[in-house]
This record gives C-alpha cells, structure tokens and sequence, in this order.
C-alpha cells in the first residue's frame, strides 16, 4: 500500500466547495483525482456532487466537468469517449463519470449497463452514501434494509441492490467495491484502473452525516465500522480474478473477527427503528452474510 507521504502533493478539489461537513464523497473525489491527476475530465448528474463542486458559473474541481441530466451520466460519458477517439485522445485522457446511488442504481442504470455492453472506455464511479441525498435523503436502491429516509419512515422493507457484483457480471475488465474511509486505498484503486481500456466499474462507499444522522467528525470512524462488521464489503474483480480488499480480506481469511452490527447501526439515527425489533436486525445480519456466502464463492472459484 502506497505510504501516506507519497502521495501525489496536487489538489483537485478547491477550498470553498460546498459539501456538507463530515461529507466522505469529498475525501472519495479527493484522492480519485489524485490517482487520475490533471489530464482527466468528469461527467457529473444531478447527485450531491453537482453542487459540491461549485453552483454557477464557479466551479470546485480542477478539472473540466460537464454537468448533465439524472440518468445520463453513462450516456454523456459515452459521447465525450467517441469525441476523445475521433481526436485521438482516448488514450491520453482519462474520462470518469461519478454518479450518486440515485443516478447509478436506480435513474442511470439504462444508460450504464448500455455503456458497458459496448465496453465504452471511461470509469464509472458510484459514489454510495445509500440515498437520494441531494433531494432531502429518499430512498433508493442502496439505501440499507431497515433505514430510516423520507421515503421510508418506519425503514425500508428490501435490502440493498448488489449493484457491484451486476456491473461485474457485464465482463467489464475491471470492477471494485470500496470505501472512503480508507483513502490510499482509494488512491490504489483509481490508480490501477486508469491502465485498463473499456468500462471500469468502481463504487466507493461515502458516508453522509447528514443522512445517516450521526456527528460530522465520526465520518472516517463510521465508514471503518461499516467494514469492520461486514455490512460493507471492499472487493475488486480484475479481468476473471475475485478478491478481497484490504480489512474485508483480513475478515475473509479469518486474521480479524468481525465486530458486532450494532456497533454500526446504534450511532445512526436513521436506524433508530430498526434497532428496537430484533426480528429486523437479524433480517439485516442475514443479508450481510448472505452477500459475503456469495462473494466468498466468487473469490474461491
């Protein structure tokens, strides 16, 4: 793992941005463009980041973005990589979509799924922080099993899409799951995936203080907890090869114990329901072993 003081010293996202305080999307963006440095251009929908990165006519990251529609951000990517391939810059750029849960899982996937059926060549990434957060915190296709959101009042009913296994099921060369709270690992990520041609899937795991109702300076604490009890999972899948990342591989290959779940639901208030029912906390343990059964198949076989 890349050591902290090696870490490239440019910064791509200004001062005076407008996230929220505590907000993880902007250590996630901050170390991807790191990783992608200065030659990269950005596709961004309606998602939180489209305001984080600057209302008109100012802009908060130092590098060009196109600001689009909800669900297009695979479609607008695609026609900024014909564009790069007709000049002859499709290797010296690279182009990333970044996209909110909403605009992924939900309004984009037509558009994302289309892109890496023809194996268009830009990353996409999935920003998750498990709800519509820039429209007041609706639910929606990631928004965990039991969670509180203005949509959901008494938590929602369904668990969470395994959205990253489905874009790694398109035979795309190079899909990961990961999180904020482990910047270099972000940067690591980023910085393999650049060296692939065709569509990169990576979804980074955000955490929203505001959202999630927890205090804004637990933000890095609350995305390791996520790890640590194995509601999130980091994984990647290169060409055909599955396998675990960082803490979650430690988990999988029994060096640490997991934690206890209510470690992470009991400092968020948009599980405050959930935690008085024990029938629905274990209908949440159940789906979290349920995804590892799977993804343990996967990294097996």
């Amino acid at each position: 793992m890349v050591a902290i003081k090696d870490l490239p010293r440019e910064e791509y996202i200004e001062l005076g941005h407008a996230a929220c305080a505590g907000c993880g999307a902007t250590i996630a963006i901050r170390h991807a463009l790191k990783a992608l440095g200065d030659n990269t251009i950005l596709t961004v929908p309606a998602c939180c980041m489209s305001v984080i990165q600057g209302l008109y006519p100012k802009n908060g990251l130092c590098v060009p973005v196109l600001n689009t529609a909800f669900m297009t951000a695979g479609a607008a990517a695609s026609g900024i990589a014909a564009g790069l391939k007709y000049m002859g810059k499709d290797k010296e750029i690279n182009l990333m979509a970044w996209a909110g849960d909403g605009g992924t899982y939900d309004i984009g996937i037509q558009a994302l799924s289309g892109a890496a059926e023809r194996q268009t060549n830009f990353i996409y990434t999935c920003y998750n922080n498990e709800a519509y957060g820039n429209t007041g915190m609706q639910r929606s296709g990631a928004t965990p099993y039991g969670s509180f959101s203005t949509t959901t009042p008494t938590g929602k009913m369904q668990h969470r899409k395994p959205f990253a296994r489905i874009m790694a099921e398109h035979g795309i060369p190079y899909t990961a799951s990961i999180s904020a709270a482990y910047p270099r690992l972000v940067y690591e990520t980023y910085s393999k995936a650049k060296e692939f041609v065709g569509t990169r899937y990576i979804e980074i795991h955000t955490m929203c203080p505001t959202g999630w109702r927890y205090l804004t300076w637990d933000t890095v604490e609350m995305g390791k907890l996520a790890v640590d009890t194995g509601v999130w999972i980091m994984w990647e899948k290169e060409g055909e090869e599955w396998r675990f990342l960082g803490r979650s591989k430690q988990i999988a290959e029994g060096k640490v114990k997991r934690k206890p779940l209510m470690d992470y639901l009991k400092p968020q208030g948009r599980f405050r329901t959930l935690i008085k029912n024990p029938a629905r906390v274990e209908e949440f343990e159940r789906g979290i072993e349920r995804e590892w059964k799977i993804l343990k198949q996967r990294v097996e076989c």
